[in-house]
């Protein structure tokens, strides 16, 4: 019986489906393991072969855990929300809901012929509302909360208010806004209940402020730092300029330690620890104050200055303040105030990644104000300067050149003085940045102190003068949450006199309204804004007509929508509950399933997805809703894999001349090894390499040709440009199928190909990132319907270390299959495999081969090793055809072995040994070492040390029984040929040496 591979994929998938398979259950006795993948945005495009490489990982370790006995939880869902589907409505009118409904049914088709064992009964969505509703309700449950420093937890918004009742802020060590200033409990009680509000919003978790945010206009939103690539957004390329917003933002700085503390405890990759670790960019050194020199300014204009190097406060020369900051336009000269504003605008077209990574370009202006050094009292000028960033630190930098090479760079570029506060140290030509070797020189008290004892003494003189003060900065920024779009959570907010009000969970969900446009509106409101029905009716508590608004009892709902991560952040709390509609998930079920045991996907997410996530879980579990603080304990990042693009080489545009004076441009195409050949003659004029000169002249002769056949007056041969074709035009060997390219686009219609001399087309190949734009994307499912789910499975396993990054190439897909068939073959396959089993004691060679097959297996699966499993089941399936084993006690455990990896035909297999219930919860062979314990040995018999043959002998044999056995074969009797030895070395279960 032939191996029909897709009628036993789709024959099992059924099952699978029909049967609920891989339900989890929130009761079970069995040790529970929760697996989970990075859930997609379901694109468009639908998947590509790289796409899978983690959900096939995933999906693997999670089969190998229900063998093992474990209660698996392995869902699936869709990070729904997002901004191509809303380009894609802006472009076509389309509502971003139904172009996600059809997204969504091509990945679920494509995910299930791969035969993954995700729990479909848990699918999320982050555009549905009913699990939205919880996102808002997250949401809300920030908003009434603050963070308290001393209990390093957040805590109810509540206790807050009972401690302002009392005393006031004076003890309240919390993080909140900068301006905040210190109250009495009398003023908090004489506050009005809008100035009370006003108050409370500089500690909620989440607040709102005017922030310097990315803006892209094209694209009509805020985007985060993460979103944008050299400078440019990274969903179609537009520019990003920096602009002040209203905008909500969640204070995720206040758990900066704790994210860093707890990466100790969690198995992730060591890189991805790095990157937020850099990323949350803990420092320590002070706090300074340096008063502006203007007696036109009120006492109030005092520069802040975060350094971690305040030993070096002797050598400041100048200072550099961030552009957008407000107090740039309050201390410029009128002299200065034309040239200042010119700077800032030209520094708002630039991202804030781009302007801290640019260290090339020097660019800055004078301000005009002068700053009062808190020592020496002597005064300095205050530049701005894009390299200084208002979202670190307090965007105020003490510029010291002798130490910093941007401000050596920068007092060079304006002719500032760099006085040298190093002890013997010759900054002529750079800044000297080693502190651990410093002594410091030329600075009153601090003079000829090291580092270390410096920064202390400079801090104690600080603080007695109160002119600074010892602080710990992070370079975490609070997190913007707003975005300017339609498709995304709306917020559950509406205002009252202008004051943000929650709205009760009960009446949550507040679902995306009805609009007819999904641009922002013309007098630059977010697309919410052009709904006409988006009001809160506080009495009805529901959403009316906005001509209702009377700002009574009926107000106006937050326009803006939440960001991409805000669903992403808590998910994988709602799998473990995903059907109740009253919380985001139980408590019982929180507390069964705890925390995901695996977590796979992309190391992009590293301070986007994976660092809110942590923020949120951690969130949750100050306030007691979850159990765990972190949310993942381990994560693996899979690798890319890489597609193979192909590409042609066409000369430089040409236009064809008719005699009557028409030109159409059409293009030339040269074979690749043709253009590699004459490309080579160049660079070798003096050459004369015969390859290279046979191949210019048939180059030169093609030319000539079709210059006379299309009336052209010259076609260039110096220069080859490159472009991408599509994959599927290429064959294995390279051949470009001309006539398919011809007919991909319509201005290569008439296009002329020079050809090797034997009529065939060939591309230049080059491994490059898997893309859409790149023309080099495979789809799965054109290989699953030629080759079968199981061989794509076990050729992306195969292709490489999981972490490692790798080429595709779909013809060594051939190789799997083909092994495919054979382990079919080894099951004698007729109409029913019954009648080929025996059920007698297999060979001593068929169980060693299962046993260290069983112990591979196993130790590759902890160890994330699949790729070598892959070849040890290649291994064991020729030593068991060779050995003509048929035995039911080793074909059954191999089924077992490999179903995680190929489900589809193990499950056929089993099947027709004569089960009745799924492979899919069978046990998990046991490895049993006797099995690979040798009864016999090998023994290489030399003589005088040279080794002659080798003889098969019993390790239960003693020494005299060895030499016994040795002596009488008549190969030793001929080597000797008469002579007697004068003594026979034994040593058991080694070797055999005859001497003499």
């Amino acid at each position: 019986m032939k191996y029909f591979h897709n009628e036993i994929e789709e024959k099992w998938q059924k099952f699978w489906a029909n049967n609920q398979t891989f339900k989890a259950s929130n009761n079970s006795d069995k040790p529970k393991f929760y697996a989970l993948d990075m859930f997609p945005y379901p694109s468009g495009a639908g998947l590509h072969v790289g796409h899978p490489l983690g959900y096939i990982a995933s999906d693997i370790y999670a089969r190998y855990k229900r063998h093992k006995g474990f209660n698996v939880l392995h869902p699936q869902g869709y990070d729904s929300f997002g901004l191509p589907a809303e380009q894609y409505a802006i472009q076509t009118g389309q509502h971003p809901a139904k172009t996600t409904e059809a997204n969504i049914k091509t990945y679920r088709k494509q995910l299930d012929r791969i035969g993954f064992s995700f729990d479909w009964s848990r699918e999320l969505r982050t555009s549905n509302a009913d699990f939205y509703k919880h996102t808002q309700w997250i949401f809300t449950e920030l908003f009434n909360s603050y963070y308290c420093n001393i209990d390093n937890k957040a805590f109810p918004i509540t206790e807050l208010i009972t401690e302002l009742e009392k005393n006031g802020n004076a003890k309240v060590n919390s993080p909140c806004d900068e301006d905040t200033p210190q109250i009495s409990a009398n003023d908090w009680n004489n506050f009005s209940d809008k100035e009370k509000q006003e108050f409370l919003l500089k500690y909620r978790m989440t607040y709102l402020s005017e922030t310097t945010v990315n803006w892209c206009a094209e694209l009509g939103t805020v985007l985060a730092n993460d979103e944008i690539v050299n400078g440019v957004s990274e969903r179609g390329g537009h520019a990003v300029i920096q602009k002040k917003m209203m905008q909500w933002s969640m204070r995720i700085s206040a758990y900066a330690q704790r994210l860093l503390d707890d990466l100790q405890g969690l198995d992730w990759p060591q890189p991805i620890k790095d990157i937020q670790t850099n990323w949350i960019g803990r420092s320590q050194g002070a706090m300074v104050s340096f008063k502006v020199k203007n007696e036109k300014l009120k006492a109030k204009n005092i520069i802040h200055v975060f350094t971690t190097r305040p030993d070096t406060i002797f050598g400041v020369s100048f200072m550099t303040l961030a552009p957008e900051l407000d107090l740039v336009k309050e201390i410029t000269t009128p002299e200065q105030k034309e040239a200042v504003e010119a700077y800032i605008k030209a520094t708002a077209k630039r991202s804030a990644r781009d302007r801290e990574s640019d260290v090339k370009n020097i660019s800055g202006c004078f301000t005009g104000a002068y700053a009062e050094h808190p020592f020496t009292k002597e005064p300095i000028p205050i530049y701005i300067g894009d390299y200084v960033l208002a979202g670190y630190g307090t965007g105020a930098v003490m510029a010291v050149p002798c130490g910093d090479q941007r401000d050596y760079d920068f007092a060079k570029h304006f002719d500032l003085p760099i006085p040298n506060i190093f002890k013997d140290v010759d900054i002529s030509e750079s800044a000297f940045e080693d502190k651990g070797n410093t002594i410091i020189d030329n600075s009153d008290f601090l003079s000829g102190l090291p580092y270390k004892k410096a920064f202390k003494t400079v801090i104690y003189e600080m603080e007695k003068q109160g002119i600074g003060y010892k602080k710990i900065n992070y370079r975490l920024r609070d997190a913007v949450f707003s975005r300017q779009r339609y498709w995304g959570e709306p917020f559950p907010v509406y205002y009252k006199n202008g004051m943000p009000q929650m709205i009760a969970k009960e009446h949550l969900p507040i679902r995306l309204p009805e609009v007819e446009n999904y641009l922002p509106t013309s007098d630059g409101k977010p697309p919410l804004g052009n709904a006409n029905t988006w009001a809160w009716d506080s009495e009805t508590e529901t959403v009316v007509s906005n001509d209702k608004i009377n700002n009574t009892t009926i107000f106006p709902l937050e326009l803006n929508t939440m960001p991409g991560w805000a669903g992403s952040s808590w998910y994988f709390n709602r799998y473990m509950d995903a059907h109740n509609t009253e919380e985001f998930a139980s408590q019982e079920a929180l507390n069964y399933w705890q925390d995901v045991d695996l977590y796979i996907g992309g190391s992009e997410h590293a301070t986007g997805h994976l660092l809110y996530s942590r923020f949120w879980q951690k969130f949750l579990f100050d306030l007691g809703y979850v159990p765990k603080k972190e949310f993942a304990k381990k994560m693996i990042n899979q690798g890319m894999i890489l597609g193979e693009s192909a590409f042609v080489y066409k000369a430089s545009p040409i236009s064809r001349k008719y005699k009557n004076s028409n030109q159409e441009q059409f293009e030339v195409f040269i074979s690749s090894e043709l253009v590699s050949k004459v490309n080579q003659r160049w660079e070798n004029p003096d050459g004369n390499i015969p390859e290279y000169e046979n191949a210019y002249s048939y180059l030169m002769k093609e030319i000539r040709r079709i210059e006379n056949e299309n009336q052209i007056l010259r076609i260039g041969n110096e220069n080859f440009t490159s472009l991408h074709s599509p994959v599927e035009y290429v064959n294995n060997s390279n051949e470009l199928d001309i006539e398919a390219f011809k007919n991909w686009r319509t201005e290569y219609n008439n296009a002329e190909f020079i050809t090797e001399k034997d009529g065939t087309f060939i591309v230049s190949r080059e491994v490059e990132k898997m893309s859409k734009s790149k023309y080099n994307v495979v789809n799965p499912d054109l290989i699953c319907e030629e080759y079968g789910a199981d061989s794509l499975r076990l050729f992306e396993m195969f292709l490489g270390p999981l972490e490692q990054s790798k080429p595709w190439k779909t013809a060594g897909i051939s190789g799997v299959y083909s092994f495919l068939k054979k382990l079919w073959k080894l099951y004698q396959i007729d109409e029913s495999v019954v009648a080929h089993i025996s059920e007698e004691k297999p060979s001593k060679e068929s169980l060693k081969t299962l046993h260290k097959t069983i112990k591979k297996v196993e130790e590759d699966i902890e160890k994330f090793s699949f790729n070598t499993s892959v070849s040890t089941f290649m291994i064991a399936v020729n030593e068991l055809t060779q050995q003509k084993c048929n035995h039911r006690e080793i074909l059954e455990p191999l089924l077992v072995l490999l179903s995680p990896y190929a489900p589809h035909i193990t499950e056929e297999l089993w099947s027709k040994l004569g089960h009745k219930t799924s492979i899919s919860t069978v046990a998990f062979p046991i490895f049993n070492a006797s099995h690979l314990i040798e009864s016999n040995k090998m023994y290489p018999i030399s003589f005088n040390g040279k080794m002659r043959f080798t003889l098969d002998l019993s390790l239960d044999l003693s020494k005299e029984d060895i030499e016994k056995a040795v002596m009488a074969d008549e190969r030793t009797i001929k080597q000797l040929d008469g002579r007697t030895p004068k003594k026979v070395i034994v040593v058991p279960g080694k070797i055999v040496n005859i001497v003499g």
